[in-house]
């Protein structure tokens, strides 16, 4: 059978019904941190996709970094998301939580009380933080993490794969991109460790793999994904000299884990640098597992990736707000619908639940 954006792929204990993958996109929908109704139906408008990887979803009060976005670690979070779940697999979809804890990516006003913000080291990000509270406001300088911070951040990662278990997904993607706290101990502008977490390639790489090998171990390894941005620039992030046998480490390690997938994200349709292609060649090679593609894709480009073998499934972002049925009008080559950029992190239904599916 022909490998294009519309055959199916086994991925690890579920057969996908098609390639394409719906992006993890921040929307800041979910009102004190739980997800409510309208995420579920957002979800379940979305459930054609082969794969949907929800936005990124705190293992901890720590990790809310933003303004309203969703957690794992409570018994009401568990609940929103089992009627996304459930509506997603009612219409025969599958999809993954994506893991996320944004460490110093954040600022006191997004936080609930008793929450604080922590990074590698206690550098802060260069840039502002929206506020629903105060507006924009610098990001403040997060409190470096001791070594037991470190073993508990380890420990909320896989208690959050467990709730997403246990409230219906699929599986999980940690989210080890875009600035955030496990690519924050990647990169050496901001972990600025001389312990056994920062200053070498290995070291640096320590928190992602353990927390990686330990939601293995929780949830089973056929149910975490993993997502890098080698190049990504998002956040205060910046490429640095050794990127390319950091990632290659990296993705080789992960690869003995025997992680479902490794998806790689490529930014530059969005301004960013464009990541090497020996460094992807190298990274795809070393983990040797299934590879999701992401970046500006359209259906020629992608399934000719997918045709040379450079990835097995490719994920779609912006392109799937606007278009919820977005799998069939790229088969039926139907115009694709705009996004409006001013809801995209705007509470309520605008923006999100109200586009139209073909008639």
């Amino acid at each position: 059978m022909a490998t294009d954006l519309f055959s199916t792929y086994a991925l690890g204990p579920v057969t996908l019904r098609n390639r394409i993958v719906m992006s993890p996109m921040t929307r800041n929908r979910s009102i004190g941190n739980v997800p409510g109704p309208i995420v579920a139906t957002y979800y379940e408008q979305r459930a054609s996709a082969g794969l949907i990887v929800t936005e990124g979803t705190s293992p901890s009060p720590n990790g809310l970094g933003y303004a309203r976005i969703p957690g794992i670690y409570s018994a009401a979070q568990v609940a929103g998301w089992k009627a996304a779940t459930a509506a997603v697999h009612a219409k025969g979809g599958h999809i993954f939580l994506q893991v996320m804890h944004t460490g110093r990516i954040g600022h006191p006003a997004n936080l609930p009380p008793g929450a604080e913000l922590l990074g590698p080291s206690a550098v802060a990000a260069a840039g502002k933080m929206y506020t629903d509270s105060q507006g924009m406001q610098p990001h403040p300088a997060p409190r470096e993490m001791t070594e037991a911070d470190i073993r508990k951040a380890v420990d909320e990662f896989v208690q959050g794969a467990k709730n997403a278990r246990e409230a219906g997904f699929d599986g999980v993607e940690l989210h080890s991109a875009n600035g955030y706290l496990l690519e924050q101990f990647l990169n050496p502008g901001s972990n600025r460790r001389t312990d056994g977490y920062g200053g070498s390639i290995e070291k640096r790489c320590r928190f992602v793999l353990e927390v990686a090998a330990a939601c293995a171990m929780a949830i089973g390894k056929d149910r975490v994904g993993i997502r890098l941005s080698p190049y990504g620039v998002f956040n205060d992030i910046a490429p640095f000299p050794e990127v390319e046998p950091q990632y290659e480490y990296l993705a080789r390690q992960l690869g003995a884990l025997g992680l479902v997938y490794l998806h790689i994200v490529d930014h530059s349709s969005m301004g960013a640098p464009k990541p090497a292609e020996s460094t992807v060649t190298k990274m795809r090679a070393a983990f040797g597992g299934t590879i999701v593609l992401s970046g500006g894709y359209d259906l020629a480009r992608a399934n000719a990736d997918l045709a040379s073998g450079r990835g097995h499934l490719v994920a779609f972002g912006r392109p799937f707000i606007s278009n919820p049925d977005l799998p069939a009008r790229l088969k039926a080559g139907a115009t694709l619908a705009p996004a409006d950029m001013n809801t995209f992190y705007t509470p309520g239904e605008k923006g999100y639940t109200d586009y139209p599916a073909l008639k």
